[in-house]
Parts: structure tokens; C-alpha cells; sequence
């Protein structure tokens, strides 16, 4: 079946104008950007804007998309950002460098990398408050980095970094960053020679390289959303001047497959949605509503998908079926109509995901 709707449309050239103007600004002060792929679930049409943009290294959380990559030609350096499972060990085979937290996890990973014969660079991280993943306690953190060095041949400590906003929502912040620093400064001293990295987080760390705050010693970041959509820190932030970052370049196209007037309230006896839920309705009277071919179950949550064409509402859906108030709306819309929405990270990360969801990558 040559499936045409919905699909995802990419504007692959506002992607690489994203990755040339952070990998600059960023260049300028010293960091080295790794180019995180899993949002588009490393598409190789996608990823390989990364490389033509001048990032040389690639991030993930998912080894298969290392795989996939690597098997559509595009070379690494691929590092793993979610640390590793004892299930996981030979990733090793597919990656240069994955980020670790758990003492165990290392020396198991030695014994793997001892079997493979290969040499594998880790990232030690801490954790600073967001409580995520990473060392909780600084000299923990140091002890182990020092075990790393000496005690485990095949493992390069290549550096320490660090998570924040993706859990506790804690904000980058100089000092944050200094800590950071401070821990590698502790490592430096007790291995007796420089880290070469210094990881100070992913795309809401990008705030203190664009304001000029980003103190000296951080050198690397971990880059998706910023690159990919641009969105969450010119919109959700509130970040101005950060306009040579271009948005939208991603469009999902739904096609309309109901059109009527119907009640805003449900009528009945309530329960609960299909989702377990138990959601608040707002009575607006008879209202004119379309139905479109798309549902949670390719984006995630529906209500934050932004259509394009004016005068519409996402009202909300369920796994296969999104329910829009086109009521405003000064088109005339019919069955057959295609709705276009703009996007979120999550709803990109959603849909790539799908593999019956075209994706159409216009240069």
C-alpha cells in the first residue's frame, strides 16, 4: 500500500543552516559539538545533513540507529548518550564512546572490550541536581574516574560531563557549569594528565554559548533539538536572539476524513478516555469539526501539535484520530482536505519512529 497520509515533510536545508550557525558560535568559543540523531530515530537522509554541516561526531541514545548509520555509509565518531545496560556491553562493536555512571557497568565493559581487543572511551557524568542519570557524590565520582584510568586497560577516560533540564528541569547555569569544571580540574590532578572533554550538557546548555556566559573549561555539547527545531529555547525558553536559528522544518500533513457539526460536551455517563485519562471538557456549543487520519500513536500528545492553516484548534484525539475546532477556520475546508501541523521535539521523535509514516526530505 503507497501510503500517502499523514506524512512528515523535512526541510533539510534549515537543519543544516541550524548545525553550521551552532557549530560556529560554538567553534568560536572552543566546544566541539556532538550532533545528537536520536530525534529523528537517525535517519540517514537526515543525519547525513549533520555531517555536511561539519559535525563530526554523533550522539544517540539507541544503538540500532548506529547501525542503521553506519550501514547507509556514514561514519562516526558515534557516541552512546544514555548509558549503557550490562545487556548492552557489545556496543562496543557499533560505538566509539558511550557516557557511563555505574562502576560495575565499567569493569564489565573492560572485560568486553578485552574480548573484542578494542579500545572503548567513556564519559564519566555527574549529577548536579536534575537527577537524572550520573554521580551523585563528587569523590565517588573522582575515585572511579581514577579506577577508569588505572586499573582498566581498554577503557579510555576520555572526560566527565553532565545532564540538565531533561528530568528536574534545573537550569544551566555558570555555576552549574564550574562545578563541572571543578570535578575535571579534581580528575586532571589525580591522573596526572589533561581530559579531553569536559561535556557540559545538550541544547539548554546552548543558552550560555549564545549569551556569552559559557565559562572557559566546558568544551563539548551534546546538540539535538536545537539543531533538528530550534524551538524549545526561542519559544518554550523565551531566548531572544537567537534568530539565525531557523524553525519548522518539520511538517506533518494529515488529511481530513470527517467534517461536522457536532457538540463541544460529550453526552453520557463518564468514564475514562482511551488512555486512562479522565480529561476536563469545555461546553462551546455546536461547533464545526474535523476529523484527521492521525493520532497519539504517531505523535505523542496531540494537543501542543500547532496547525499551520489559521483559525484551527487541536482539540484533542486518541491513538488513531486527532479532533480539530475548524470552526474559525476562513478556508473552506472538505473531506479529502490536508491539515498541515508544525511540531514539536517529542512529536518528531514520535513520528520518525513509525515506520508507516512516509518522510518526505526535501533538500
Amino acid at each position: 500500500m503507497n501510503r500517502q497520509f499523514p506524512r512528515l515533510e523535512v526541510d533539510a536545508g534549515r537543519i543544516r543552516s541550524n548545525a553550521q550557525q551552532i557549530a560556529a558560535r560554538c567553534r568560536a568559543r572552543g566546544i566541539a559539538v556532538c550532533g545528537v540523531i536520536k530525534g529523528v530515530n537517525g535517519l540517514p537522509e537526515i543525519v547525513r545533513t549533520y555531517k555536511e554541516a561539519g559535525i563530526a561526531e554523533l550522539g544517540t541514545s539507541r544503538i540500532e540507529q548506529i547501525v542503521r548509520c553506519r550501514e547507509a555509509g556514514i561514519e562516526g565518531p558515534y557516541l552512546l548518550i544514555r548509558i549503557p545496560g550490562l545487556s548492552e556491553l557489545p556496543v562496543v562493536r557499533q560505538c566509539d564512546c558511550s557516557l557511563q555512571s555505574e562502576r560495575a557497568v565499567l569493569d564489565a565493559l573492560a572485560r568486553e572490550c578485552a574480548r573484542q581487543e578494542k579500545t572503548h572511551s567513556v564519559i564519566v557524568m555527574a549529577d548536579l541536581g536534575d537527577l537524572r542519570e550520573g554521580f551523585w557524590d563528587r569523590e565517588e565520582m573522582v575515585e572511579t574516574c581514577v579506577h577508569v584510568e588505572r586499573e582498566l586497560p581498554h577503557v579510555h577516560l576520555r572526560g566527565v560531563g553532565v545532564n540538565l533540564s531533561c528530568y528536574g528541569s534545573i537550569r544551566p547555569t555558570p555555576e552549574k557549569m564550574n562545578e563541572l569544571i571543578d570535578i575535571a580540574r579534581e580528575v586532571e590532578r589525580r591522573i596526572g594528565r589533561p581530559l579531553e572533554t569536559v561535556s557540559g550538557g545538550a541544547t539548554s546548555s546552548y543558552t550560555l554559548v549564545h549569551s556569552g556566559a559559557m565559562p572557559e573549561g566546558i568544551n563539548h555539547l551534546r546538540i539535538g533539538e536545537n539543531i533538528l527545531l530550534a524551538k524549545d529555547l526561542q519559544i518554550d525558553w523565551g531566548i531572544r536572539g537567537m534568530d539565525y536559528l531557523q524553525m519548522d522544518a518539520f511538517t506533518l500533513r494529515a488529511e481530513i476524513i470527517e467534517l461536522r457539526r457536532k457538540p463541544t460536551y460529550p453526552q453520557g455517563e463518564f468514564a475514562i478516555d482511551a488512555f486512562g485519562h479522565k480529561p476536563v471538557y469545555t461546553d462551546r456549543g455546536v461547533r464545526l469539526r474535523a476529523l484527521v487520519a492521525l493520532g497519539r500513536a504517531d505523535v505523542g500528545e496531540l494537543e501542543s501539535l500547532r496547525p499551520v492553516q489559521p483559525g484551527i484548534r487541536v482539540v484533542g484525539g486518541s491513538s488513531d484520530h486527532c479532533i480539530l475546532d475548524v470552526e474559525d477556520c476562513p478556508l473552506p475546508l472538505r473531506v479529502g482536505d490536508v491539515i498541515d501541523f508544525r511540531l514539536c521535539y517529542s512529536h518528531v521523535l514520535y513520528a520518525t519512529g513509525r515506520d508507516d509514516l512516509p518522510v518526505m526530505v526535501h533538500p
